[in-house]
C-alpha cells in the first residue's frame, strides 16, 4: 500500500513539472517574437507609424468639428424650446376658447413631429462622432505601435514627434469629449421637450373632450336663474388678463406662420404687379375705359384692394386652426375692404346694411373673446341677437333692398336667422359656449357669402382683363361677348367658392376637424374587389384630376387672349396651333397624372391595357381613328383653327377642332361637325392654306365710243378706290369679244377672302358709276 502511494506522488510531480516547463517555453517563444519585431522594425517604420498616428489624429479632428448644418440645428432646438414655452405658459393660462385649444393642439403636434426629427439628426451626429472615437481607439491594435510602445530606445530618439502626436491627441480627445458632452445636453433637452408636449396633449385633449361635452349638457344655470350680482373688481382682471393672453398666443401664431405669410405675401405682389401692368397699358394705348363696358366693378378702380382681398381670403382658408383673434381680425379687414370696392356701386341702404352686419360681427366677436359670462353678458347677447335677427326678418320682406336680393345672400339670411334663433334658446337654457359658437358662425356665414362673390367677381375680372390687353396688342379694340364667356367662367369657380364658404363655416362651428377626420376615414378606407384594392379617395383623385385637365385645356386659350367668337380676318392661326398643342399636353398630363396619382398597379395597368386594346379590334377603331387623325392634324398643320376649306362641296370656316372633331361654321350659319379621320382620308380645298387671298372675276359689258386704253384707264381707277381689295397685286383685265362701240370684258383682281361678296358688290358699283361718268353705258 506504501509502494502504491509513493508511486503516485512521483508520477503527479513529473506532470507538474512538465506543465511548468511548457508554460515557460511558451512564455519564452513570445518574448523571443517580440524581439524579433523589435529587431526587424527600422527608423523608417516607427516614422511611418508616427505619421501614420498624426494623419488619423488629424484627419478625426477635422471630421469631428461640427458643421454649420449642426449648429443649425442646435439653434432650432433652442428655438423649439422657446416656442414651446410660450405655448406651454398659453395653456396654463387657463385659456379655455376652443379654438385655441384646437391650434394649440395642431401647432403641439407640429412640435412633436418636429422633435422627432431633430432626435433623427442628433443621434446620426452621435453616431458620426462615435465611429471617430473607435478609428482612434483601433490604433492601439497596430503591431508596429504596440512595438514601439516598448522600446524605450526608440521612443527617446524621437522624443520631438511624439510631443507632437500628445498635443495633436490632447486637442482631438478635448474636442469628442466636448462635442460628446454638447450632444448629450441637447438630447436632455429634446427628451425634456417630449415629456413636455405628451403632457400639454394630453391636457389640450381634455379640454377639447370637455368643450365637445359642455356643448351638450347645461354649462351654466338657467338665465332667471343665475346670480345677478357681479363682482366689479374681478371684470377688469379678467378682461386683461384674456387680452394679455390672446395677444401673447396671436403674436406668437403670426411668428410660427412667418415663411406662410411671406410666401402669400410675395404671390399676391406677383400679382399686383401683373394686374397693375395689365390696366397701364390700356392706360397708355387710351382703351382704360372700355372696362366699363366689359362690366368691371373693381378692377377698372384699381388693384390694390381687389388684390387684397384675394390674399386675406387665401390666408383665411391656410389657417382655419389659427386663434381665434387672429381669425376674427382676418374676418373684419375682410369685410371692411369689401365695403371700400362698393362705395361706388351700392346705394347708402345697401351700405347702411353692410356696416350693420359688420357691426354685428364685432360685437359677438368682442362678447364671445373677451367678456366673462354672467347675467348681465348672456343678457346683452340674447338682446343683440334679438335684434340681428328681426333685423335681417325685415330686410329679407324688403323687396327694395338690392343686397338682400341676392338669392344667395337671401339663402345665408334665412341660415342666419335659423342660427340665430336657436343661439338665444340655448343662451336661455344654460348653454353658453354652444349659442356663442352659433351667433359667430351665422355671421360668419352671412358676411362670408357676400365677400365670396366678390371673390368670384375679381377673378373673372382678371381673366377679362388678360383677355382684353392680349387683344388690344394685337389690334382688336372691340368689346367681345363678356357676357357668355363670364357665365362659362363662372361654373368652376362657383364649386371652388362653395366649397370654401362650407370649410370657414365648419371651422368657425368648431365641427371642421371631425368632419375632415371622417372624410379621411372614409376616403382611404380600403375596398377588395377581387385581387384589385383601392380606396375611395383613390378613385375621386383620379375623376377629378381628369376633371381638372379638361378644365384646363377648355380654359387655357383665354389666357392668351383667345376666345370662340374670334373676328375671322383678325385670327392668329400659329397661336391656335400652338394652343392646341398645349391642350394636347394638358390632357395627356392630366390623364397620366391621375393614373399615377390614382395608385393602380402596373400590372392592373396591363391588364386594363389589353382589355382596351380588344375593344379598338372588336368596335373602337373609329373613335381611335379620329383620335389619331386629330394629333396628326395639330402637328401637321394642313388645316388650321380659321381656315378656309372646301370638302364634298360643302364649304366653310373652321371654327375649332379638338382630338375627336373639327367644327367648321357654314355660310349659311349652320355648324358642320366632321370627323378627324374624315379630314385626313379625303381630298380637302384649303383656300387659306398660305394666305387669305381670293382671285375673283367679274365679267361685264360696254357700250359707248371709247377706246381700249380709255376702258383699262377707268377700270383701273374703279378698282383702286374699291377700299377692302388686295392693291398690291395687279388687276388683270381680259377682252372676251370686241367690236365697234361693244366690248365684252373680265377682270381678275384679288381680295380677303373673308371679303369676296363685299369687294364684288363695291366693285360693281364703283365700275357702273365710272362708266357712266364718261357716257359709256354698261352692263355688269
Amino acid at each position: 500500500m506504501l509502494k502504491r502511494n509513493v508511486l503516485l506522488i512521483i508520477i503527479f510531480c513529473s506532470l507538474l513539472s512538465q506543465l511548468f516547463s511548457s508554460q515557460e517555453k511558451q512564455k519564452n517563444e513570445d518574448q523571443q517574437k517580440i524581439n524579433l519585431l523589435l529587431n526587424e522594425t527600422t527608423d523608417s517604420d516607427y516614422l511611418l507609424a508616427i505619421e501614420k498616428v498624426g494623419e488619423i489624429l488629424q484627419s478625426a479632428y477635422i471630421n469631428a468639428e461640427f458643421t454649420t448644418d449642426v449648429y443649425l440645428l442646435f439653434g432650432d432646438i433652442d428655438n423649439t424650446s422657446k416656442n414651446l414655452d410660450i405655448i406651454l405658459r398659453s395653456i396654463k393660462a387657463a385659456n379655455l376658447n376652443v379654438r385655441n385649444q384646437q391650434m394649440y393642439y395642431t401647432i403641439l403636434q407640429q412640435l412633436k413631429t418636429k422633435l422627432d426629427d431633430q432626435s433623427k439628426l442628433i443621434n446620426k451626429q452621435d453616431s458620426i462622432q462615435g465611429k471617430i472615437q473607435d478609428q482612434i481607439t483601433s490604433l492601439g491594435k497596430d503591431k508596429t505601435i504596440i512595438a514601439f510602445a516598448k522600446d524605450t530606445l526608440r521612443q527617446k530618439q524621437f522624443t520631438k514627434e511624439l510631443l507632437a502626436l500628445g498635443e495633436h491627441y490632447k486637442k482631438t480627445s478635448g474636442l469628442l469629449s466636448e462635442n460628446a458632452k454638447l450632444l448629450n445636453e441637447k438630447k436632455r433637452k429634446i427628451l425634456d421637450n417630449k415629456t413636455a408636449i405628451f403632457n400639454a396633449l394630453q391636457t389640450v385633449e381634455e379640454r377639447l373632450h370637455k368643450s365637445e361635452f359642455n356643448l351638450l349638457r347645461k354649462e351654466y344655470p338657467l338665465l332667471w336663474k343665475t346670480e345677478t350680482s357681479v363682482v366689479k373688481n374681478d371684470l377688469p382682471a379678467n378682461f386683461t388678463e384674456k387680452i394679455k393672453v390672446e395677444k401673447e398666443v396671436t403674436l406668437y401664431y403670426l411668428n410660427h406662420i412667418t415663411g406662410r405669410l411671406i410666401a402669400v405675401s410675395l404671390i399676391i405682389l406677383f400679382l399686383l404687379l401683373y394686374i397693375n401692368a395689365n390696366l397701364r397699358y390700356l392706360r397708355k394705348t387710351g382703351y382704360i375705359s372700355n372696362l366699363e363696358k366689359l362690366s368691371f366693378n373693381f378692377l377698372n378702380q384699381g388693384a390694390l384692394v381687389p388684390v387684397l382681398v384675394l390674399g386675406i381670403h387665401i390666408i383665411i382658408l391656410k389657417n382655419l386652426s389659427a386663434p381665434a383673434v387672429f381669425t376674427t381680425l382676418l374676418h373684419f379687414v375682410l369685410l371692411v375692404s369689401v365695403c371700400f370696392l362698393f362705395r361706388k356701386n351700392w346705394q347708402k341702404a345697401s351700405m347702411g346694411n353692410w356696416l350693420f352686419l359688420i357691426a354685428f360681427f364685432s360685437a359677438f366677436s368682442f362678447i364671445n373673446l373677451f367678456v366673462p359670462v354672467s347675467f348681465l353678458e348672456r343678457c346683452i347677447f340674447i338682446l343683440i341677437n334679438a335684434g340681428a335677427v328681426y333685423y335681417i326678418i325685415k330686410q329679407l320682406k324688403n323687396a327694395d333692398n338690392n343686397l338682400f336680393k341676392l338669392s344667395f345672400f337671401r339663402w345665408a339670411g334665412f341660415f342666419f336667422i335659423c342660427f340665430g334663433m336657436l343661439s338665444i334658446i340655448f343662451n336661455l337654457f344654460g348653454r353658453v359656449s354652444l349659442s356663442h359658437t352659433l351667433s359667430l358662425s351665422a355671421t360668419v356665414a352671412l358676411t362670408y357669402v357676400i365677400a365670396l362673390s366678390v371673390l368670384l367677381k375679381i377673378i373673372i375680372e382678371i381673366i377679362l382683363l388678360q383677355i382684353y390687353r392680349i387683344r388690344v396688342q394685337r389690334g382688336i379694340t372691340a368689346i367681345f361677348d363678356h357676357k357668355s364667356l363670364s357665365d362659362n367662367l363662372k361654373t368652376p369657380f362657383i364649386i371652388i367658392t362653395g366649397y370654401m364658404w362650407f370649410l370657414v363655416t365648419a371651422s368657425s362651428l368648431n365641427i371642421w376637424s371631425g368632419i375632415q377626420s371622417a372624410i379621411t376615414n372614409l376616403l382611404s378606407h380600403p375596398v377588395s374587389i377581387g385581387n384589385f384594392t383601392f380606396t375611395m379617395g383613390s378613385v375621386i383623385l383620379f375623376f377629378a384630376l381628369i376633371w381638372m385637365a379638361h378644365l384646363l385645356q377648355k380654359y387655357v386659350a383665354y389666357f392668351f387672349g383667345e376666345i370662340e367668337e374670334e373676328d375671322e380676318e383678325n385670327i392668329n392661326k400659329s397661336q391656335h396651333s400652338r394652343l392646341l398643342i398645349i391642350r394636347l399636353i394638358l390632357l395627356i398630363g392630366g390623364y397620366m397624372l391621375a393614373i399615377l396619382a390614382s395608385g393602380i398597379p402596373l400590372n392592373k395597368l396591363s391588364i386594363i391595357l389589353g382589355a382596351l386594346g380588344v375593344g379598338v379590334g372588336l368596335g373602337l377603331q373609329g373613335i381611335v381613328s379620329n383620335f389619331v387623325s386629330g394629333i396628326i392634324l395639330i402637328f401637321d398643320k394642313a388645316i388650321q383653327i380659321g381656315d378656309i376649306i372646301e370638302l364634298n362641296s360643302q364649304k366653310g370656316r373652321v371654327k375649332s377642332m379638338d382630338l375627336r372633331t373639327t367644327k367648321i361654321n357654314a355660310p349659311n350659319g349652320s355648324e358642320i361637325i366632321i370627323p378627324n379621320g374624315s379630314l385626313l382620308s379625303q381630298n380637302i380645298t384649303n383656300w387659306t392654306y398660305t394666305d387669305n387671298l381670293k382671285q375673283i372675276e367679274i365679267s361685264f359689258s360696254l357700250k359707248g365710243n371709247a377706246t381700249p386704253e380709255d376702258i383699262n384707264q377707268i377700270i383701273h381707277k374703279a378698282i383702286a378706290n374699291v377700299p377692302l381689295a388686295e392693291h398690291s397685286r395687279s388687276c388683270q383685265i381680259y377682252y372676251n369679244t370686241l367690236s365697234k362701240d361693244n366690248f365684252g370684258i373680265l377682270i381678275k383682281f384679288w381680295c380677303s377672302i373673308y371679303r369676296t361678296e363685299e369687294v364684288i358688290s363695291d366693285t360693281k358699283q364703283n365700275l357702273f358709276t365710272y362708266f357712266e361718268t364718261n357716257n359709256i353705258e354698261v352692263v355688269i
